[in-house]
């Protein structure tokens, strides 16, 4: 993803670490001579955690003006597999997609199928009647970066269904 990323011209906005998935990501952008932008929450800026190598790196108090500053400098956001720190950023962000507040594109990197339960989740939501069906098509998803990327690129946002679940059109 990092390499695609860097290759596309797109920068990478991270979480700013070393360690696990994303430091591999931001290893592979960086390897492809792409620029990686890191924003780390204070208490995580530690030579074990926070990646020496960035582009640049920035240092928040807070984990929530962490999440406002990544969201800020983004101008799309894709989550690959990850725990409860993933889960939380993605619905976040799917949440002020549904509202209103950005209309970028969102996207799922679906390696080894890591997301279908999860999209099944919200394919149930949809036919419960909890998510409209143009907020789900919020999603991008896929397993090839490249892919995923291209989708992502011709994301529209549902203005219409924003209007209709805040209920501003009557």
């Amino acid at each position: 993803m990092g390499m695609t990323l860097a290759q596309s011209g797109l920068a990478l906005v991270y979480g700013g670490g070393k360690t696990g998935l994303m430091g591999a990501v931001a290893d592979g952008a960086l390897g492809a001579g792409g620029q990686v932008i890191g924003v780390i929450v204070e208490s995580m800026n530690t030579p074990a955690l926070a990646h020496p190598g960035l582009t640049r790196l920035e240092v928040t108090a807070r984990i929530h003006e962490r999440k406002a500053r990544m969201y800020a400098l983004a101008d799309g956001f894709v989550a690959l597999p990850g725990g409860f720190g993933t889960f939380d950023e993605l619905f976040e962000t799917l949440t002020w997609a549904q509202i209103g507040e950005h209309d970028k594109p969102v996207g799922l990197l679906n390696v080894r199928n890591y997301y279908d339960r999860l999209l099944a989740a919200l394919d149930l939501a949809v036919d419960e009647g909890f998510v409209f069906a143009e907020h789900r098509r919020i999603i991008a998803c896929d397993t090839d970066p490249e892919t995923l990327l291209g989708k992502m690129n011709n994301h529209q946002h549902p203005a219409e269904a924003v209007r209709r679940w805040m209920r501003q059109d009557g």
